[in-house]
């Protein structure tokens, strides 16, 4: 498999209390292979967390399903209780 470029601005959230993490938004679907602007299928995520696509794809499919996943939901969560 060639290498490819993920997107070359990172992006950094950071919160009190908490070390600042920082990653390249769409690198996951450079790892997994699936064009940007549409969804990574469940069957593509489900082996990027078994390591199929390497140890970065693990660690990116374990951020975008734990951290990245929380935030939009409490984000959600706060736009309809306003």
């Amino acid at each position: 498999m060639a290498a490819r470029k993920s997107p070359a601005k990172k992006t950094t959230i950071s919160s009190p209390g908490k070390k600042p993490v920082s990653f390249n938004p769409g690198g996951l679907h450079v790892s997994t292979g699936t064009p940007a602007g549409q969804p990574i299928p469940a069957a593509k995520m489900a082996a990027a967390k078994a390591g199929k696509f390497g140890p970065k794809a693990v660690r990116q499919a374990n951020m975008a399903t734990g951290m990245l996943a929380a935030g939009r939901k409490t984000a959600a969560k706060n736009k309809k209780s306003k």
